[in-house]
C-alpha cells in the first residue's frame, strides 16, 4: 500500500528536495498543498505531514492545532522544518504534538531517515493485529471514509471463514492462528497480483474476519475467484489425511453428541460502492453483512456480489 506524504508549503523547493531523497522509494507518494488547501491533505488522511515553516503565511502553531483537532488525523505524524532556531519557539511547536522539528538548512540524510522511521513507527502502531500484521478497525474506517469523502467509486470485499469454530475445537487455537495467517497472505497476495489500479487496502477486523478495498478499475470478480482457488488448495495442509478423506469434521457438542461440520472454506461478500450510493461506512457495512451472509448459504467457498446502485441484488458464485 502506498504511503502518502503531504508537504504543506507555498513553494516547490522542499518538495523537490524530498522527491530526490525518495526517488528510489516506490512506496511513497509525495503531494504538495499550499496553506490555502490544507483541508485537501486532511481529507486524504496521509501517512505523514511535513510543514515548511519558512515558506508559509499562516502561523505554524495554528496549523499544527488544526491538524491535531481533525479527528481522522489525530495520530498523523507531523514534521516541521524551520530556520527558527530559538528554543522557546521549538518547544511551542513540539507542544502541539509535533513529532519532529528539523532545523534549516536541511541535513538531507537526517531528513531522509527521519521520514523513513516516522512512517515505519506509525505503520507498526496502526497494525493492531499482531497475528497478521494488517491494519485494524481504526484504519479500515479511515480508508473507507477517505474514499467516500473523495467521492471515489470503489469495491468492498468482506471475507470470513466458514466452520472455523469447528476447526478450532478439533485442532486447537494455535493451528487456527496458522489458518488465519494463511488467509491473510492469500488475500494480500492475490489482490497485489491482480490489481491494476494499485488503489488497494487489506484490513483484519479480528478473528477470521477480513476486509479489502479495491478499485472499480480492478477485476474484482477475478480477484474473488483467485482468492477462493488458492485458499481451497492451500487450506488442505492444515487438516489431517483422515479428515480430508472424510470431507468433514466430527465435533462433540455440549451433550457429547457428535456433529458433522464441512471443512473450513471462505466466503466473500462484495459491495460495489458507486458514486453517491453510500453516505458513510456503516451503510456499506450493513449491505456487506447481507451479501456475505448470502455467500455463506452456499456449500463450500463462494462469493456473492451486490452490483446495484440502489437495490441489493446478489449473485452467488463458486
Amino acid at each position: 500500500m502506498a504511503q502518502d506524504i503531504y508537504i504543506i508549503d507555498d513553494g516547490n523547493e522542499l518538495k523537490d528536495i524530498i522527491s530526490n531523497l525518495l526517488k528510489k522509494e516506490k512506496e511513497y507518494k509525495l503531494k504538495k498543498v499550499s496553506t490555502d488547501n490544507i483541508d485537501i491533505a486532511l481529507k486524504n488522511i496521509p501517512s505523514l505531514i511535513i510543514i515548511n515553516e519558512d515558506n508559509i503565511q499562516e502561523n505554524i502553531i495554528e496549523i499544527c492545532k488544526r491538524i491535531r483537532l481533525n479527528e481522522d488525523n489525530s495520530i498523523t505524524p507531523i514534521i516541521v522544518i524551520s530556520s527558527n532556531k530559538e528554543k522557546e519557539h521549538r518547544i511551542e511547536v513540539l507542544k502541539e504534538c509535533v513529532e519532529h522539528y528539523i532545523k534549516a538548512p536541511i541535513d538531507k540524510e537526517y531528513l531522509y531517515y527521519t521520514i523513513k522511521n516516522v512512517i515505519r513507527l506509525l505503520d507498526t502502531n496502526r497494525r493492531v493485529s499482531p497475528l497478521t500484521g494488517l491494519p485494524g478497525n481504526v484504519q479500515i474506517q479511515a480508508e473507507m471514509k477517505k474514499r467516500l469523502l473523495n467521492k471515489e467509486e470503489f469495491v468492498m470485499l468482506y471475507l470470513d471463514l466458514d466452520n472455523f469454530k469447528a476447526y478450532n475445537d478439533v485442532y486447537g487455537f494455535l493451528n487456527g492462528d496458522e489458518i488465519i495467517k494463511f488467509t491473510a497472505r492469500t488475500i494480500v497476495d492475490n489482490i497485489d497480483k491482480l490489481s491494476i489500479s494499485g488503489k488497494t487496502f487489506v484490513g483484519h477486523i479480528g478473528g477470521d474476519d477480513f476486509v479489502a478495498i479495491v478499485s472499480t478499475e480492478d477485476d474484482y470478480e477475478a480477484i474473488c475467484q483467485s482468492i477462493i482457488a488458492e485458499f481451497d488448495k492451500g487450506v488442505q495442509k492444515y487438516f489431517n489425511e483422515e479428515d480430508l478423506e472424510r470431507g468433514f469434521l466430527e465435533v462433540p457438542n455440549r451433550k457429547c453428541v457428535i456433529e458433522e461440520f464441512p471443512l473450513t472454506s471462505i466466503s466473500i461478500g462484495v459491495v460495489v460502492a458507486s458514486k453517491g450510493r453510500f453516505h458513510n461506512a456503516l451503510e456499506i457495512g450493513e449491505v456487506g453483512a447481507q451479501v456475505k451472509h448470502l455467500a455463506k448459504t452456499a456449500m463450500g467457498s463462494a462469493y456473492s456480489i451486490d452490483r446495484r446502485k440502489e437495490e441489493v441484488v446478489c449473485e452467488i458464485k463458486k
